[in-house]
């Protein structure tokens, strides 16, 4: 069966699929969540800048959306999927799904990375009397930059395991072979297959993302 899938193209496009769905998802979950992770943090009662009127609503959206199981998140999604891209199955739709499902987490991952800087170097760019905003684009994503490509690993990762889950509502990729050619035909080897060839994937971007971030912390020399 695997040498069949194999010569016909269909694990390669799996791959392709998977990688494809999880790469772009996790961009434009970054374009969403990264402000919304800095303004949770700058806003906060410790922040550089408290406003916590406005931490408080944005915190509760994005804790309800982060509350909310994938599976059923998900299904509750496809029609706002549907209202975007006009379908709600296949991988237009699910990397809407996706994105959606994964920007708060994503969020709570970069508010997490801000609020990790040395205090004593925000307090130093204040007391030059540097701008909120410089204090944001030039102190606290520089120094932040290493833990935030840590988050974007896990996230990453997290949004991959999306999308396997994501093939039992017309998703493509490795978790739509593994159900339609595994599970469905009771063919354990092919389903054994995707889960190496997911790890493998796992892998790949854990070691890369570590390099990265350790290229990239100046603590290190």
């Amino acid at each position: 069966m695997f040498h069949s899938l194999w010569q016909n193209g269909i694990i390669q496009f799996g791959i392709w699929e998977t990688v494809y769905m999880t790469l772009l998802s996790t961009i434009v979950s970054y374009v969403i969540g990264l402000p919304l992770g800095i303004m949770l943090s700058v806003t906060d009662k410790d922040g550089i800048c408290p406003v916590l009127w406005l931490n408080r609503i944005v915190g509760f959206i994005v804790n309800i959306f982060r509350s909310i199981p994938f599976i059923i998140l998900m299904v509750a999604l496809l029609p706002v999927a549907k209202l975007v891209v006009g379908t709600s199955f296949g991988n237009k739709a699910m990397v809407v799904v996706l994105i959606i499902a994964a920007a708060p987490y994503v969020a709570r991952m970069v508010e997490s990375s801000i609020k990790e800087v040395d205090k004593g170097i925000i307090e130093a760019a204040q007391a030059m009397g540097t701008s909120t905003g410089k204090i944001i684009t030039k102190v606290l994503i520089p120094e932040a930059k290493p833990s935030l490509i840590i988050g974007g690993v896990i996230s990453m990762v997290t949004i991959l395991s999306y999308s396997a889950m994501a093939a039992t509502i017309g998703g493509g990729g490795l978790g739509q072979i593994a159900i339609t050619y595994g599970y469905q035909r009771y063919n354990n080897d092919i389903i054994w297959i995707c889960v190496v060839l997911t790890i493998i994937i796992v892998q790949i971007i854990q070691e890369a993302g570590a390099f990265i971030a350790h290229k990239t912390d100046k603590r290190i020399k």
